[in-house]
């Protein structure tokens, strides 16, 4: 790489409260996959968001990633981690609404990009107070279909996909009723729900959201890949958990579907990796030789 190469910088926001996880593993992976594909230049920095109350300065960084996390999205109220994230929220979208052209100029060279996932979603969904941020009846784990809204299915960031898609999930939490004249007045689009159970009569959650141009999120984990998952499906409590909920029939079943190139696989490929080229192309920087 030479002096003159552009770099672009991106900002992973750390939520997992030093917790064991995949999570972080795979999302670094993707960055650094993807700098490779594309003959970009991405540098990362990691920043123990509950851990030590780190945030980025959204001067310093092009792209944010926030990941997932366990507990509750209620557990951080009145600490001082919880205030910084939410500051930092605040500025990103500020610096963003700032960044509109006036009289044909632009007032910054770009707008920020930002990616949200799990626990994630959830925090930006009751910084922004879009819908009830609740308890499921029952914990949801493992590898699900996904189906895409009608904006879903003309939206980049699926390109590639099926509908339905399939994911990996992994909350006790969800985002159900949303407040649709809120999204509308942010601009906001519902781009995914939760699977259909029509023998249940449980609201459908949200899954996914198009908060702008630049700002995405998932409720669910499209960082996941099949060695993550082995992992936690291997682990005793999980399996027994799993078999105890679901039965030994679905643990099976999620097992079999974890190498399915069309699955888990496909959703790892396709996703966040979109989103960081949307991401690069929006910021006219062109791809370099490194």
């Amino acid at each position: 790489m030479n002096d003159t190469t552009k770099v672009t910088r991106v900002a992973v926001l750390d939520l997992y409260n030093d917790a064991p996880n995949q999570g972080m593993r795979n999302i670094k992976e993707i960055i650094t996959n993807k700098n490779h594909t594309l003959g970009v230049a991405m540098e990362y920095d990691i920043f123990n968001v509950r851990g030590k109350e780190e945030v980025p300065h959204i001067e310093d960084y092009d792209i944010f990633i926030s990941s997932g996390g366990p507990g509750s999205p209620f557990e951080g109220e009145g600490k001082a981690w919880e205030e910084k994230y939410f500051h930092w929220l605040e500025s990103l979208w500020h610096f963003n609404q700032n960044c509109e052209s006036k009289n044909g100029k632009n007032l910054t060279t770009h707008k920020k990009h930002a990616f949200f996932i799990c626990h994630s979603f959830q925090m930006i969904c009751r910084f922004f107070n879009i819908g009830k941020v609740c308890l499921r009846k029952s914990v949801s784990f493992g590898v699900f279909p996904t189906h895409l809204t009608e904006e879903g299915t003309q939206d980049l960031i699926f390109e590639g996909l099926h509908d339905p898609f399939y994911m990996v999930d992994n909350r006790n939490w969800q985002v159900i009723e949303p407040d649709m004249a809120k999204l509308k007045s942010l601009g906001a689009e519902i781009l995914a729900l939760e699977k259909m159970r029509p023998h249940i009569d449980l609201e459908r959650a949200l899954m996914t959201i198009r908060f702008s141009p630049e700002i995405f999120a998932t409720q669910f984990h499209p960082e996941a890949d099949p060695i993550g998952m082995i992992s936690y499906l291997k682990d005793e409590t999980k399996k027994q958990e799993i078999i105890e909920i679901h039965g030994q029939e679905k643990y099976d079943e999620m097992v079999d579907r974890l190498d399915d190139e069309d699955k888990i696989v496909l959703t790892h490929r396709t996703i966040l990796p979109n989103f960081l080229q949307n991401a690069i192309r929006q910021l006219n920087l062109e791809p370099v030789n490194v």
